[in-house]
């Protein structure tokens, strides 16, 4: 078996030689395509052999085995002119039918993709690299899968989109804590690089026992993602997570009307870290009913949530602090969210869970719709022992979530919890963003003597300096 971390970073230092190629996004949109046809071939060759009916929606010319398969295969300018004048042109317009999801998929993709290589010789090197990889073998498999997390996760993004990378940690307590059950319908809205999807597949696996269960998971994974680049990863993150046709729409989930959204569009579960902070496109929020409508991302998303749920359905998601105060709409939108549903858990993260990405604070909020709120359970997780921030090289942890998730079916008031019930939650026109009334602040008591000691000292230097600036008035 190859070293894929080692194939992955070679792959990077290669891209680095290349002077089409500039900055961290443009590289890894270039390892995203590639990996994403190569994989799509190796999963095609293995369809064949299972199928030999099947036939892959992507021309034999253009499949990875006949143009860089081959070590030796076309390099310089052949492979660029190849890949920017027929390769990229064919896939954008592949003729697909109506029923043909992946051809769509593939479309997509390559709609909002580019090829930045400018030297045929690198993206040879490049190519020859990545086929040391087999996307095939269940070991390899594996692997790749812990070393496109770190790409991902590395991915560094602006920091004034309100979009990053949700902490596997956090993406996989909320996945817990939620547990969707197999056959249960399971959307991220604003799925970025697929975070939540893959918690959640992983969590159902265990639950998966034949093929019909397998085809059962498949269909019940959705997701929905604007932007071209982590659209892509998506796809490539489900497909390596052994989902064929991955159901993740490349659209923005608030161009939706929200009446349109019926029954059979409802979902189960919604797991999601919606993008905030920032202001949405062009006459979105018309979309919206006139009592709801706000330029701010999170508030339309928080009504987009309720509207897609069940009766019964449930949430985990992440919401700023700024979702949790304000007044008008955002009155409006949390008396909405209480009255429609049962928010029973807000956890309050530290500030740095997120960073470098944001430095808000943050909550994760629990609810399920059907039932009005009575009253709202609060948790404050705090930073290990002796830690001041998370950061980069030290994240959050999925083992820090053990007292909480002993907590979650035993719940008593601590120095760290509190329950408020929705009568005091109203008189505060629903403000939610209540601080731990708990917690000991402790007393720092100083003898008469010190406190003496330490006011003398302070005007001994205040007429030091006075005396300093009269001789330098003089």
């Amino acid at each position: 078996m190859s070293n894929i971390g080692g194939v992955i970073k070679s792959i990077r230092d290669i891209f680095r030689k290349d002077p089409g190629l500039s900055g961290d996004a443009q590289r890894i949109e270039q390892l995203g395509w590639l990996i994403f046809l190569k994989l799509f071939d190796d999963k095609d060759q293995e369809k064949e052999i299972l199928d030999p009916k099947y036939v892959s929606p992507i021309p034999q010319k253009f499949q990875w085995r006949s143009w860089a398969g081959n070590d030796e295969g076309m390099t310089g300018d052949e492979l660029i002119n190849f890949v920017n004048n027929e390769l990229f042109p064919t896939l954008k317009n592949l003729p697909v039918a109506l029923d043909n999801k992946i051809g769509f998929i593939i479309r997509n993709i390559f709609d909002g993709t580019n090829n930045y290589m400018k030297s045929g010789t690198t993206f040879r090197q490049s190519i020859n690299k990545l086929n040391e990889i087999d996307f095939n073998s269940s070991k390899e498999h594996h692997v790749f899968n812990a070393i496109y997390e770190d790409v991902l996760q590395g991915l560094a993004t602006k920091k004034d989109t309100g979009e990053f990378y949700t902490p596997r940690a956090v993406t996989q307590f909320i996945v817990d804590m939620v547990n969707p059950q197999l056959g249960e319908k399971i959307i991220d809205p604003a799925c970025g690089t697929a975070g939540f999807l893959v918690c959640a597949i992983e969590h159902l696996k265990t639950q998966v026992k034949n093929i019909a269960d397998r085809k059962t998971l498949q269909d019940t994974i959705l997701g929905t993602e604007l932007k071209p680049l982590p659209y892509m990863l998506s796809v490539v993150n489900l497909i390596t997570h052994d989902i064929d046709v991955p159901q993740i729409e490349n659209m923005d989930a608030l161009s939706r009307e929200l009446t349109s959204i019926k029954q059979k569009d409802k979902v189960d579960i919604i797991v999601a870290n919606p993008p905030f902070g920032g202001v949405v496109g062009d006459g979105m929020e018309t979309n919206f009913p006139l009592n709801y409508r706000t330029k701010e991302s999170a508030d339309l998303f928080l009504i987009l949530f309720i509207q897609m749920l069940k009766q019964g359905g449930r949430a985990g998601i992440v919401l700023p602090d700024g979702s949790l105060t304000g007044e008008g709409v955002k009155a409006r939108v949390r008396e909405k969210l209480l009255k429609d549903c049962n928010v029973h858990t807000i956890v309050r993260l530290p500030q740095s869970v997120f960073a470098p990405y944001a430095t808000v604070n943050t909550n994760l909020i629990f609810f399920e719709k059907g039932k009005p709120t009575k009253e709202i359970w609060y948790y404050e997780h705090t930073l290990p022992e002796g830690a001041k921030a998370y950061n980069k090289t030290k994240p959050i942890r999925i083992e820090e979530f053990e007292p909480l998730k002993k907590w979650w079916n035993n719940r008593e008031e601590s120095e760290i919890s509190w329950k408020i019930s929705l009568d005091t939650i109203v008189e505060r026109n629903y403000d939610l963003d209540i601080k731990n009334p708990n917690k000991k602040i402790e007393e720092v008591k100083l003898d008469k003597n010190e406190i003496l000691a330490n006011l003398k000292n302070s005007f001994q230097k205040s007429i030091s300096l006075v005396d300093g600036l009269k001789m330098e008035f003089l």
